[in-house]
């Protein structure tokens, strides 16, 4: 049935679903990797598509910026529809000075200083991770083609521009070992382990906090297809 938020009728969706943040990618990669795409959901102009790739059905959707957004629009996937994979593609800011322009990172586990979590009243500070199955499959993968990636700990910050005044709190987070900054993991993680379901977020060094360095909008396009060559093959995997 269709919720607030997704027109979708019940079967519209695979059980795998790809999920960008801006919808407009999410049309892209329907056109360019997906075959006998139908179009599912257009509420709020938040782009839904079900298509095949390699013969298997496999979905993509737009989720919108930060936590708020992609805990929404998860919550309904995963409880409304059915969804079991949901793989997170996206960008983010590397933090190690190391990290070059164009790696791909996997998000094995999500920080953050994000209050998403307490809406579960736990009794202690919960660990975000990603689903192991999901994760090593990502990494084979990138390792069998030869990308430059790396697995380890992120964070989803709810702040994209912090105070001018105050010292970066990337450079703490740095000294923790974490790799790149995002806004929406720890959101989804939360979600899949309360309903027992498979999530992973994968991304695309599009600049580095450390350096200074940014790619260029071309560059950013052509990189973001290893990312999504991964994804891809990730998503047939189940």
């Amino acid at each position: 049935m269709a919720t607030p938020h997704n027109s979708a009728n019940p079967g519209d969706i695979a059980e795998t679903v790809l999920l960008p943040g801006d919808p407009l990618r999410a049309k892209v990669i329907a056109d360019t990797f997906l075959e006998d795409t139908v179009h599912f959901n257009s509420v709020r102009n938040m782009f839904g598509y079900t298509g095949t790739y390699k013969g298997k059905k496999v979905s993509v959707m737009g989720t919108g910026m930060g936590c708020p957004s992609i805990g929404l629009y998860t919550y309904e996937l995963i409880h409304v529809y059915g969804v079991k994979n949901l793989i997170r593609i996206g960008s983010c800011g590397a933090m190690q000075e190391s990290m070059k322009l164009g790696d791909i990172v996997m998000a094995m586990g999500a920080s953050t200083d994000s209050n998403y979590a307490a809406h579960y009243n736990l009794p202690g500070t919960f660990a975000p991770i990603a689903d192991y199955e999901l994760l090593s499959c990502a990494d084979r993968i990138a390792t069998e083609h030869g990308f430059r990636h790396e697995v380890g700990n992120i964070v989803s910050s709810d702040v994209f521009y912090g105070d001018p005044d105050e010292t970066p709190n990337w450079k703490r987070w740095q000294k923790m070992g974490i790799l790149a900054t995002e806004m929406e993991s720890v959101a989804l993680y939360c979600n899949a382990a309360r309903a027992g379901v498979r999530a992973l977020s994968i991304f695309t060094v599009s600049d580095n906090i450390v350096t200074g360095e940014e790619m260029p909008a071309q560059e950013r396009q052509e990189s973001f297809k290893d990312m999504m060559l991964v994804a891809l093959e990730t998503a047939i995997c189940f």
